[in-house]
């Protein structure tokens, strides 16, 4: 493991945690999205700095930062660019649009129509941008986080599963506590008298985090680790197989996205946490952010008020470690 790569991501952990107080949920799971090369869908009330975390985590990575607002007259080509004619030439020239940055905040991507969401998740699938006959690469570095408003649903147009699959993870927030508040108060009136100068940020290049993809890919992940994940899979697919019960609440497992996912988001987080190998515990860890967009609960579960994250806790306690 490189010791002085990590003590890098550890420490611009430690900087967005100073910048970004009171989320460290949040930060981290950026972190991970980041790492594990995939985007990530946040939920929670206004205000609580999702926009400053993303803007703050591509100033430290040198990436081009670009936000987009979702609004009900936004169009694909508002998101993807266009043609535009050029009387010089005489020809059509493709102008890039905002997708071409390097980190993307789709802010209340929920507020737009489908065909502007389906824009921007071809890009997070496929790794392109089609306009016309011609297909257009994303870079290589390319992350999307896309937020959404829990409190307001009038208007608005819910992601379809199979588009919501294509988040590696969907993390909630919720209000600072009374301490979180009282600092977020005082940085950002030091910010105010300082101007928001900060002179030892660290600063990460592409470089590095390829680099890191590539020590996480190589972490080591025992074969029964790998076999807890699969049977937490199996688990949402054929719950009857646990209990009658379990069976009643789930409606429609995960894809075998969530495999895949589940495995790249343990790895990134024990590789964050200083391990050189995956544990039961790192899976434990990141499978609510992973399995909460993904796992379709009945209607029965729903009229009686269980949550998608209760269903989870309980195919925890009924799968175990071989």
């Amino acid at each position: 493991m490189s010791t002085n790569l990590l003590e890098q991501f550890q420490q611009l952990q430690q900087q967005l945690n100073a910048k970004i107080i009171g989320q460290p949920q949040l930060i981290e799971r950026l972190l991970i999205t980041l790492l594990a090369k995939g985007h990530l869908l946040v939920e929670g009330p206004p205000g609580l700095a999702k926009t400053k975390a993303v803007k703050t985590l591509a100033d430290m990575i040198e990436g081009e930062f670009h936000r987009i607002q979702f609004t009900p007259d936004l169009l694909p080509a508002d998101i993807t660019g266009t043609d535009i004619y050029r009387a010089e030439t005489h020809q059509f020239e493709f102008q890039p649009g905002p997708i071409f940055h390097n980190i993307i905040l789709a802010d209340e991507i929920n507020r737009a129509p489908a065909k502007v969401q389906s824009a921007l998740l071809e890009a997070m699938g496929e790794g392109q941008v089609s306009v016309g006959q011609q297909s257009f690469a994303m870079k290589q570095l390319f992350m999307v986080m896309a937020t959404q408003n829990p409190i307001e649903q009038e208007g608005t147009y819910p992601l379809p599963e199979a588009q919501l699959d294509r988040f590696l993870m969907q993390v909630k927030i919720d209000y600072p506590q009374r301490e979180s508040e009282r600092q977020i108060l005082d940085l950002v009136e030091d910010e105010a008298r300082h101007g928001g100068n900060s002179t030892d940020v660290i600063e990460l290049g592409e470089t590095a985090i390829f680099e890191a993809r590539q020590v996480i890919l190589g972490l080591h992940m025992a074969e029964s680790v790998k076999d807890y994940i699969v049977e937490l899979v199996m688990a949402t697919r054929q719950p009857h197989k646990y209990s009658a019960e379990l069976a009643k609440k789930i409606s429609y497992g995960v894809s075998p996205r969530a495999t895949i996912a589940l495995s790249a988001c343990a790895r990134a987080q024990a590789w964050l946490h200083g391990q050189d190998f995956v544990s039961p515990q790192n899976v434990q860890a990141v499978i609510h952010d992973v399995f909460r967009h993904r796992l379709l609960l009945s209607y029965d579960a729903e009229a009686d008020g269980i949550s998608v994250e209760q269903c989870i806790d309980e195919i925890l306690e009924w799968v175990t470690v071989v």
